[in-house]
């Protein structure tokens, strides 16, 4: 029988063959409160003003994206 390394090998290869490849992300942990804890402090200290200009480039390249067809 195959190892488990031997295993994840051929099948990264078959991906691979099938035109996809492996990401792999590290994100903070939204379970732990250190983490909530910064993100609670981090959006507190957002400016109204900054946030609404954010949301409107938002919303204008989704609609640019709607206009050109790539709308997902």
């Amino acid at each position: 029988m195959a190892t488990p390394a031997m295993r994840m090998k051929a099948m990264r290869n078959r991906r691979r063959a099938s035109g996809l490849r492996e990401l792999r992300l590290v994100l903070p942990d939204a379970r732990s409160a250190v983490v909530r804890r910064r993100v609670a402090a981090q959006s507190g200290r957002l400016r109204r003003k900054d946030e609404r200009e954010a949301l409107d480039w938002i919303e204008a390249v989704s609609l640019f994206d709607e206009q050109d067809g790539n709308a997902r």
